[in-house]
């Protein structure tokens, strides 16, 4: 690689330095091009499930586990974006309904909390039944189901390997 070159002394000698390593329009494109191609190679590899080009908190057999379970089912949770946005456009159309719709979203938000701690817990002992040998579990595992359920369906990624209603 070789020493590093000084800094330059003068504004102009920076152009002339910048200019010199910039390269042509069109070898500037085709690095872009391939950039963008690189990048959306990686992202469909992780929408597929590729465990390599996953994120670290997606990767391993007993996160695929918690997916393909959270994916199997249906739940409440997974109605809250719509419900809230719902019920939010709701109290902008008719600020009388403001008591009745802080209610609705607390009830929501009750309804949440439960099913969260019902599935984290669920999730957990499918998850000591089928990988004993595992330090993942607790919070962490409930966590990252929760979260799951609670994103719109096509918009997880990974993308679901199951349907809903499948056995896993």
């Amino acid at each position: 690689r070789g020493p590093v070159a000084p800094a330059p002394m003068t504004a102009k000698e920076a152009r002339a330095r910048r200019k010199a390593t910039r390269g042509t329009k069109e070898e500037r494109k085709a690095a872009a091009a391939e950039r963008k191609a690189i990048s959306q190679d990686r992202r469909a590899r992780m929408l597929a499930g590729e465990d390599a080009y996953l994120l670290p908190r997606d990767r391993g057999p007993v996160r695929a586990f918690v997916r393909d379970i959270v994916d199997s089912r249906r739940s409440l949770v997974g109605l809250f974006m719509p419900l809230a946005l719902v019920l939010i456009l709701t109290l902008f159309l008719s600020p009388e309904l403001q008591s009745i719709v802080t209610l609705a979203m607390l009830i929501m938000m009750l309804f949440m909390l439960a099913e969260g701690i019902w599935v984290g817990r669920m999730i957990n002992n499918r998850v000591r039944e089928r990988f004993p040998e595992t330090t993942d579990g607790g919070m962490k595992l409930g966590w990252y189901a929760f979260v799951r359920a609670s994103q719109i369906r096509k918009m997880r990624a990974p993308k679901p390997r199951v349907s809903s209603g499948d056995s896993v």
